[in-house]
């Protein structure tokens, strides 16, 4: 058995494509109609009525017991795009305990995806701004070879 994809139901099948392709930026690797699936492993299916998801699952609002991760290195780019096309956000650009950068929003459907800078990013952050590799390792709980890794020869 492999992983294949993760699949969202979504209401309207265009609508979501648009917002993945065009805001987000995966592209398509088949599309079937009703079901698209895209880069990344994610795919979208607008379930018909009748189908047996659509009568077990009664697929009207995401529960939001989980979240769609991306990595971004200029999310502040990004955040402008989404709030653009009037997006829904769950919160603006913040700082994370551990230093990392995240925003998270909703796509069309009600699902929550979150946009975090990669680790090279705010590890490479932290120490521009004057932390020192242990205290970087101490506030994001990255191990400290892996900061001497990640902020080269500058230490």
């Amino acid at each position: 058995m492999q992983f294949h994809s993760t699949t969202l139901f979504v209401k309207d099948i265009r609508r979501s494509k648009d917002f993945y392709t065009g805001l987000l930026g995966l592209e398509v690797e088949h599309d079937f109609g009703k079901n698209v699936i895209l880069s990344a492993g994610l795919t979208l299916w607008e379930v018909i009525p009748g189908h047996i998801i659509a009568e077990k699952l009664k697929t009207e609002e995401s529960s939001n017991r989980f979240e769609l991760y991306f990595e971004d290195s200029d999310p502040d780019k990004t955040v402008r795009t989404l709030k653009d096309a009037g997006v829904r956000f769950l919160h603006a650009i913040r700082e994370e305990s551990w230093g990392q950068r995240t925003c998270r929003f909703f796509d069309p459907d009600g699902h929550l995806i979150e946009i975090g800078e990669p680790l090279q990013v705010f590890i490479g952050n932290m120490y521009k701004k004057g932390l020192s590799p242990e205290q970087i390792s101490e506030k994001s709980g990255v191990a400290l070879e892996m900061i001497f890794r990640l902020i080269g020869s500058n230490h």
